[in-house]
């Protein structure tokens, strides 16, 4: 019996080595979507990918290692020149973003909603936007986003959009209303789609293309939000150019659907581009050192590590078991 309870100990023990290897794979990396926006509220990086390690060694992947990687990748001079953390009393808080230092008026969300710190946890898929409010002292800039980040629609390509922000009650609790009164733009061209009481507002696209779709308010401060719709369903795409290079007619109303002969305006805008790789995109929270609390559960990760323990709990087992018969067929009869 010695032996078996040994064995079962030496197995105990190989499992374990194994997890830490296993939970070292998993901070290694991970892809995470990022947008950003600078104190004019120009979007910078309007939803781009980026590859998150961990920078400050933490054992974790977070919102600092996020926002680190992204002004690697697209600020002129790299993180060393554009971003910035410290430690304070509420923790580690952005210092300085896209460049700009104004005292701590920043905001970082995940999944949309307001991150507690910036050493909240990302997994890979996880949507992070940061943003320099553009009113550092009133601080009336609020955090606004599509019921969609991507779209690929099919022809005719009508793509329906719900706009939001979040904002507080009278006790300061988290809510999410609608936004109203806001003008969809397509690669920062206005449509002429407002958004209604619901935040509900369309836009049809006649060429194929990759857009940008944000939108602007005029009696309100809201960071921009992004969606990237992707048309591929007309026939004039070719193998040499897959995309048409000019903006398409948008078509931009309202849907109601009660009504199907909801007037629409019809609009032919410029093409035009705020997309480039020193661009940043523009999100609403509170001041950097908000506690709020984050109300999505980030996406998880790869499943292989899970098969893998499967499986290594199947073979440990097995041998277990085959060590308990051979001890009992030699030993359990006298």
């Amino acid at each position: 019996m010695k032996k078996i309870m040994a064995l079962v100990l030496s197995v105990l023990l190989v499992l374990s080595v194994g997890m830490l290897f296993v939970s070292a794979d998993d901070v290694e990396s991970a892809d995470v979507f990022v947008t950003i926006s600078d104190e004019t509220g120009k979007l910078v990086v309007p939803y781009e990918t980026v590859t998150v390690t961990d920078i400050d060694k933490d054992g974790a992947l977070t919102v600092n290692d996020t926002l680190y990687a992204a002004h690697e990748a697209f600020y002129k001079g790299g993180a060393a020149a554009g971003f910035a953390t410290e430690n304070t009393k509420w923790g580690l808080s952005l210092k300085k973003l896209w460049g700009t230092e104004n005292g701590g008026s920043y905001g970082y969300m995940v999944n949309d909603k307001m991150a507690n710190s910036m050493t909240d946890v990302v997994k890979a898929d996880d949507y992070v936007a940061a943003y320099v409010f553009t009113d550092p002292k009133g601080l009336s800039d609020k955090y606004s986003y599509f019921d969609k980040k991507t779209v690929e629609p099919e022809c005719a390509a009508v793509v329906n959009l719900t706009l939001s922000k979040n904002d507080f009650d009278k006790d300061w609790n988290a809510i999410t209303v609608p936004v109203n009164g806001a003008e969809l733009t397509v690669n920062g061209t206005p449509t002429g789609a407002v958004t209604d009481d619901e935040g509900r507002a369309n836009l049809t696209f006649d060429k194929n293309g990759e857009y940008l779709v944000s939108a602007v308010a005029k009696d309100q401060v809201i960071t921009p939000p992004v969606c990237l719709v992707k048309v591929t369903c007309y026939d004039e795409a070719t193998p040499d150019q897959p995309y048409a290079t000019e903006m398409p007619t948008v078509v931009a109303g309202v849907e109601d659907p009660d009504d199907t002969n909801t007037p629409s305006v019809t609009e032919a805008p410029a093409t035009g581009d705020e997309s480039t790789k020193d661009s940043s995109t523009k999100d609403s929270s509170t001041k950097d050192s908000s506690s709020a609390s984050s109300g999505t559960t980030p996406k998880t990760s790869d499943v292989s590590n899970l098969i893998l323990w499967i499986v290594i709990a199947a073979v440990c087992l097995a041998g277990i078991i085959g060590v308990a018969v051979f001890y009992k067929k030699r030993y359990g009869k006298k």
